[in-house]
This record gives structure tokens, sequence and C-alpha cells, in this order.
């Protein structure tokens, strides 16, 4: 069993199971980025949350070596505590893990813990030693049947598969002390408490003896040992930086995170009794906010525009407010009625791709002919801005593909349909458009080279 789990793990699978070498030692970190679409990976965007993120991320990234827009943090809609690395590329955080840190130091704590298994090219040997060990496991495995034979002892059987899970594990258990360590000299170089990291690992250390079915997958992933935890609280301890703590403007950050998660993840009695009307704060406010709106009814969206227009006025340029407000529009079908606001947001925050392709959606939803080339305009502008982000890349080119279809120029909008389906993964679909589109562009133009891109490519090329 064990010798099967690892074959599956190595081709690109996830599992959460319970007791075996893929969930202990694993999880789901041989999942290849450029996958993440097409192998389900149900992930998130949102302008706000992913510029707090970017924050916390950046100075820990430039520490350890690996900034400059070279690392990505993806958002993993899932309400178990969890975070992992695929590769040099990508650092996945659940939003489990974002909804149950408590303070920005205990979430940034966990990304440099990351960011370590990057810098220490912790993937990338894993990936090697599966390779490696697919042989050794098989001529182990051959050699425990041949004793078993001879000695009709079927325990022997599973000797050769004990010693390579041991070796593995011991290899997994050194790798996360290295990357415990190599987060404390990036929270060091960047003046920041291990604290925030140590809590986290001691409130899962509890975990370790209980059931791994009933474990986090954290947990499963980042086996704790208490002599590691030890080292770990010593180093923490002796930093000169053990006492900084989160500035109250960051925590306010990370308090609105929080509650715009709970608000839209959550039920809205739920939101309710965490945040009941007597608490007045900001976040309080925002969560409830929400809540109101998907509680629905016949009010549901004029109580909930209210809660925003007070919310607005507290905070007349904070760009995500007039965002939600235009969120809350469209979803109930008034796209028109949102443009304004999205526009207002994207004043505020002009670097945002995503309320500009939210805008480019709004623009082409009214059905009306004089908006399809601001739509385009839009739209294009963000791919060019957003280049390196392949998720909000793939959004982005279906958009463009529709207001393409709509304004009548169909090979265009082929050829855009094409780059979004190869972006996601979706290799097939895109050669389909891709062949579409190739007969009514320009030969030799960009868009034209692009396309021939994608019908000539190969897998595994």
């Amino acid at each position: 069993m064990p010798a099967v789990w690892l074959k599956q793990v190595f081709a690109g699978q996830v599992f959460a199971g319970t007791a075996t070498v893929a969930s202990i030692v694993f999880g789901s970190a041989l999942m290849l980025p450029s996958q993440a679409e097409a192998q389900g990976i149900p992930l998130i965007r949102d302008s706000e949350i992913e510029r707090l993120l970017n924050d916390y991320a950046q100075p820990i990234f430039r520490a350890a070596g690996v900034g400059n827009g070279r690392v990505a943090i993806r958002i993993v809609r899932s309400n178990v505590f969890n975070a992992f690395v695929v590769d040099g590329r990508n650092v996945y955080v659940h939003t489990g893990a974002l909804m149950q840190s408590k303070t920005p130091n205990q979430l940034i704590g966990i990304i440099a813990h990351e960011a370590g298994h990057i810098a220490g090219g912790d993937m990338a040997a894993l990936r090697a030693r599966i390779q490696r060990d697919q042989t050794k496991l098989l001529l182990l495995r051959i050699l425990g049947i041949g004793a078993a034979i001879a000695s009709r002892n079927a325990a022997a059987a599973a000797a050769g598969d004990e010693l390579v899970i041991r070796s593995l594990l011991a290899e997994r258990r050194a790798q996360e002390a290295a990357a415990d360590q190599r987060a404390l000299v990036y929270l060091n170089a960047t003046r920041q408490s291990g604290r925030g990291m140590l809590e986290t690992f001691q409130r899962f250390q509890r975990q370790e003896y209980i059931s791994d079915t009933h474990k986090d997958p954290f947990v499963r992933s980042h086996p704790v040992a208490t002599n590691r935890l030890s080292l770990l609280r010593r180093r923490v301890q002796q930093s000169r930086y053990y006492g900084a703590v989160d500035g109250p403007q960051l925590q306010l950050r990370h308090d609105m995170m929080r509650a715009k998660l709970t608000g839209y993840l959550e039920s809205p009695g739920s939101v309710f009794n965490r945040y009941p009307r007597s608490d007045r704060s900001l976040p309080a406010r925002y969560a409830r906010a929400i809540a109101l709106f998907f509680r629905g009814g016949r009010q549901g969206l004029n109580t909930a525009l209210n809660a925003v227009d007070g919310l607005i006025r507290t905070r007349p340029k904070y760009p995500y407010f007039h965002e939600l407000r235009a969120d809350f529009l469209m979803r109930s079908g008034r796209a028109g009625q949102a443009i304004g606001s999205l526009r207002k947001a994207i004043k505020l925050d002009p670097r945002s791709t995503l309320m500009q392709v939210r805008l480019a959606s709004a623009l082409l939803a009214t059905n009306k002919k004089r908006n399809l080339a601001e739509a385009i305009k839009v739209i294009r502008r963000a791919i060019r801005t957003d280049e390196r982000n392949e998720d909000a890349k793939s959004s982005a080119y279906r958009v463009l593909g529709q207001a393409y279809y709509k304004s009548g120029r169909l090979p265009k909008s082929y050829a855009a349909t094409a780059e979004a389906y190869f972006i996601g993964g979706r290799i097939k679909q895109a050669k389909v458009f891709a062949k579409r589109a190739m007969p009514g562009l320009r030969k030799g133009s960009p868009t034209w080279r692009r396309t021939d891109e994608i019908v000539s490519f190969k897998a595994g090329r």
C-alpha cells in the first residue's frame, strides 16, 4: 500500500488520507501550480485580501532571496487550517488559516516558514527523492517477498516499505526544522517577532497524539516533534525582536480580512453571532453588511446597501467598500448601477486588476454597444498590468473573449478564449478555439503567433 500511495502522489494527485505516507509527508505539496484550475483546487481572488497578504509576504520573500514577484500567495477556499508550497513559485494558504490566525504576526510566521521551504529547495529535493526511491522501494519489496517465501513470514514483505518510509519521514522532519530556522532569519531581518510562528506550532502540537482523521492538514504535512519545538522556542525567545508587536493599523487590516471572509464564507446566522449589533467596530460592521445581503429577503439588498453606505461615510477613500457596494449590485442583476462604484474603487486603487476585470464584466452585462470599446480597453490594460498572475490572466481572457464576441470580432474572441483555456491547463479545449481563430487572424501578428503556439503546443515539451 505505501508504494501505491507514493506513486499516486508523485503523479500529482491530492489526498487527505489518514495514516498514509502521502498525507503525513506531503499533503498536496506536489501539485503543479499551472494545474491548479484543471485539478480543481478551489482558488479564490480578492483585491483587498491579496493586497494585505502581499504586504505580509514581500519583505519576507526579499529576505529569503525569492522576492521581486517570483513567488505568489494563492488563497484556497477551505475552512481547515493549512498552508503549503508546491514549488518555487507559489505559497498556498487556506482561508481557514487566514480566519484562524488572530494576529498578523501569526500569519506572517506561517508565510516565513513556507518561504523557508522554497529557499531550501525542499520540494525539488522531495521530488528527486521520490523518483530515486521508487526503484529502491521496488527492489526492497522484491527482497522482502523473497524473504517471506523463504521464511513463510508475511511480515517480511513490508520490511522494504518500512525502511523507505522511515527514511522519508526522517528527511521530512529535518526539512521542517531547517525551514523553522530559515523563517527566524527572515523574521529577524525584517525586525519581526517569531512568537506568532511559535504560537501556531504550539497550538498544533496538541494534535500530534490524536487520530489522523481529526488532524488539520497543516499538522499532517508539518509534523511537530518535541525537540524541534523546544529549539524553536529557545531561538524565538533569544531574538532581540521577541517583544515586537503588530501596529494597530496592520491589526485592523487583518481583522477586516477575517471579517470579510466570515461574511462571505459563513452563514448569516453565524456572522451575527460572531459580530453582534453591540459590536460597533469597523470589522464587525463590515461582516454584518455582507451577512445582511446574503440573508436576503425583500429588503435584503437595500438594507445591505445602507450598511455599506454607512461604511463609506466612515471611510470614503477605502476602495474596497465601494467594491463591496458594486458586488452587491452585480449579484442582484444591476450591473449598470455597479459601474459608478467600480470606477470609484479603481480610482482609489488603480493597481487592482481584479476590479478592472469586474468593471469590464459590468460594462458587458449592460448589453449596450457603446460600452464594448471601453470594456475591451479596460480588460486589455488589466492583462498587461497583471501579466505574471496566471489566475488573473485566465479570468481576464475569458472576459476579453466575451467582449470581442459581442462586438462581432469572432477570430479575436476565439483567440482570447483559447488563451484562457490554455492558462487554465485545459489544453484540448484551448487547441479547439485556437484552430477556429487562426484563419481569421492576420498572419504574423502577435495574436496570430501566440495562437499558433497554442495549436502547436505538445504537453511535456
